[in-house]
This record gives structure tokens, sequence and C-alpha cells, in this order.
């Protein structure tokens, strides 16, 4: 893949975050604490404008065009991540089940991880079937973090705990 033509690093709540994207959408959201020397675009401001707003707990669903780079089973994976409601969870083998492939929770597994728009396609929301914190790119605290707000946020927005 050539290099993005757009870019843009941005202080968060939770570390250092990088947007990049391309004239069709975004290729990628990830916390990552390298300089970028991109110039920035106005999807690349926006998107920062609206992980600001999720991670302040004021934001609940993107609006943003998405143009992730994958093979089209990575695609599927990835389209069927942001159907999970905010402040929900799923594990491999649910998604698998629910994509049509029972016996592929470990190849879903392998594309969850290889998801290049984190938070947006929320790979955050897959946990261990025994409810346990499986790998997350952005590092395990994070995806706790993550978790946290979504949960609160929800029970606000229901006036229940879930």
């Amino acid at each position: 893949m050539n290099t993005p033509p757009y870019g843009l690093r941005f202080d968060t709540s939770l570390g250092v975050c990088q947007v990049r994207a391309s004239d069709a959408g975004l290729l990628s959201v990830r916390f990552d604490e390298a300089a970028c020397d991109l110039p920035a675009n106005g999807l690349c401001h926006e998107a920062a404008r609206q992980v600001s707003a999720y991670l302040a707990g004021e934001l609940s669903a993107f609006d943003l065009p998405l143009a992730p780079q994958g093979t089209p089973f990575q695609q599927s994976v990835w389209s069927a991540l942001r159907k999970l409601p905010y402040g929900a969870t799923t594990h491999y083998g649910a998604l698998a089940a629910a994509l049509g492939r029972p016996t592929a929770a470990r190849a879903i597994g392998a594309a969850v991880g290889k998801n290049p728009i984190w938070l947006i396609i929320p790979c955050h929301r897959v946990i261990g079937r025994d409810g346990s914190l499986t790998g997350y790119a952005g590092g395990l605290p994070r995806k706790r973090a993550l978790l946290d707000l979504e949960a609160s946020v929800a029970t606000e927005l229901t006036g229940s705990a879930h």
C-alpha cells in the first residue's frame, strides 16, 4: 500500500492517537506516539474531533467515511464489528457464528487483530468467551478503559446497569 496522503497526530485522554486518510476515507486510527509528517485534511481533523468526543463520553457513534485496506474476509469481519452496539461486547466464537463461519473463531481473531481503524471499527468490544480481556493492539489497560467508558455512558443513557 502506498503512503497515505494525509495524517494527523493528536493527544487524547488515553494517549497520543494518529489518523491516516486518503481521499476515499480513513485508512487507520490508532494509538501511536510516532511523529507524523503528513499534512492533515478536513477528514483527519473531523476524525480527531469525533475520537476526542467519543473518549469524553459525548459521542457513541462515528460518522466518518472509512477505507480500510484488507482482504474480503477481513472486510466482512470489520463490517460485523461495526454493527456491535455501543456498550456491548462479543467473543470470537459468537462473531464467527454471526458471520456464518462457526468454526472460524481463530481466523476471526486474526482479522480482528488486523483492524486498522481502532475505536471506529470497535475491536475493543471483542472479549474472551469467559468474559476475560483478550489481546488489543492498544494494550489491555486501554481496552479496559474503553469498555468501562462505554459501559458507564450506556448506563447513563438507559438509567440502568448492564
